[in-house]
């Protein structure tokens, strides 16, 4: 897949809704650029060419094509992940459902789309972070917040007593991650939102495993 239509609705659009100013166009067409074509392959000319702006402007923005990835992570990338997996975790009142209930909704908003392109945070990672140290630090920070984030409410569950005691919820959160990132690779691999779905019931079924039971507490 070498584009995407600029009317295409993906789930790992960015969520903001507001008109975006002259950097707030180049950031977002430079995010589905990188996301489509990966960054070593993304196009300064086809970013130009998709907001309508000049390369003066492009440059008076950003310095260079780095300086310009590495706002994609800070500022979009970083951003999608937060409201959608992170943010909600301090609404969950039960951390299970909590958790299934962010599976489901995602996967049923993937399209083949989305399986074509993958997450731009893990598919990033992989291009990226072996080979440039500002794009390292900038993805493993993003996934820091997330296990971390994920960490802390699986530890106030644990001391709640709503998940059995032999879970550690630091591992059992990067594990969570693992998952939903591994599960995303495993669909674009095989090109099968079907693939997607066992993934996520394989999940489901392990946080149900974690779950303390009736009369157990």
């Amino acid at each position: 897949m070498n584009g995407l239509n600029d009317n295409e609705v993906y789930w790992w659009r960015p969520l903001d809704d507001t008109e975006p100013d002259t950097r707030g166009k180049i950031l977002f067409a430079a995010y589905k650029e990188i996301h489509v074509n990966g960054f070593q392959s993304a196009s300064l000319s086809n970013i130009l060419r998709h907001t309508g702006v000049t390369k003066g402007a492009l440059y008076h923005h950003f310095r260079d094509k780095n300086e310009l990835g590495y706002a994609v992570v800070d500022e979009v990338i970083d951003a999608r992940i937060q409201q959608s997996f992170i943010h909600p975790l301090a609404h969950f009142d039960d951390p299970i459902e909590g958790f299934i209930e962010l599976i489901q909704n995602a996967g049923d908003n993937f399209s083949m789309t989305d399986i074509e392109l993958g997450c731009p945070l893990s598919v990033l990672a992989q291009e990226m972070a072996p080979i440039d140290e500002g794009f390292r630090t900038r993805l493993t920070a993003i996934y820091a917040q997330w296990h971390q984030s994920i960490a802390e409410v699986l530890a106030r569950s644990k001391a709640e007593g709503l998940i059995i005691d032999e879970v550690d919820p630091y591992t059992m959160a990067v594990t969570i991650v693992a998952i939903m990132e591994g599960s995303l690779s495993a669909a674009k691999g095989a090109q099968s939102l079907e693939m997607l779905y066992h993934c996520g019931q394989g999940l489901t079924q392990l946080l149900q495993l974690i779950r303390t039971r009736p009369g157990s507490r």
